[in-house]
């Protein structure tokens, strides 16, 4: 059983640059989220007449969320594989 998990968890070793633009598209992608989340709580209060905004924001909010996760999800990938220079020095170890 341990073994089939192992073959769904494959490792995942990034270039230095991939891990450092992920690192940087991280806060944008937060950011995003948070902008989209607050648009669309200003046009749910602005009551009848606002449909079109509301689905607008609401897939944006959800766009944002899912490349937040992507981000977050492949950046965790990377930090376990112990093997790799970059994961090692991002981790505070000695690559």
């Amino acid at each position: 059983m341990a073994k089939s998990k192992r073959a769904t968890l494959k490792r995942v070793v990034l270039a230095p640059r991939a891990v450092r633009q992920l690192r940087r598209v991280r806060s944008v992608y937060l950011v995003g989220m948070m902008l989209s989340l607050l648009g669309l709580v200003l046009q749910l209060n602005r009551g009848a007449g606002t449909g079109r905004q509301v689905e607008i924001a609401a897939v944006l909010l959800a766009v944002f969320s899912a490349l937040f996760a992507l981000a977050v999800v492949q950046l965790w990938r990377h930090s376990r594989t112990r093997h790799c220079g970059t994961a090692k020095k991002f981790a505070g170890g000695t690559a």
